[in-house]
């Protein structure tokens, strides 16, 4: 399984982005599993952002991001996005999409250790 992260770049705070994730691989069926989005900064820990279920009508997003962040999927088109509005200093990071691949995949989750796949990341960057 691939995850091939985009989207990323240099913005000002304020601006939007939006990520994307394209998911492949053969034995991978991406409209069955939920898919995450997290984010680490330098020094710190891995954090969980957004979540979507395997159908794109549930979602959940950290309390740090709502209101500002989006989660939505195109199954037909295996990509995940992340539409980020009114970036701050404080997102800046480097951005991971995640798939679930056992257990309860079809459902959301925001634990790292509950996703099987991982992209490579892509960095934002937010100037102030």
């Amino acid at each position: 399984v691939q995850l091939q992260a985009s989207g990323g770049g240099l913005v000002q705070a304020g601006d939007s982005l939006r990520l994307s994730c394209v998911a492949s691989g053969r034995t991978f069926t991406f409209g069955y599993v939920a898919m995450g989005w997290f984010r680490q900064a330098p020094g710190k820990e891995r954090e969980f952002v957004a979540t979507i279920d395997w159908s794109g009508g549930a979602t959940y997003v950290a309390d740090s991001v709502k209101g500002r962040f989006t989660i939505s999927r195109d199954n037909a088109k295996n990509t995940v996005y992340l539409q980020m509005n009114s970036l701050e200093p404080d997102d800046a990071a480097v951005y991971y999409c995640a798939a679930r691949g056992t257990g309860r995949a079809h459902y959301m989750a925001s634990s790292p250790g509950d996703y099987d796949y991982w992209g490579q990341g892509t960095l934002v960057t937010v100037s102030s």
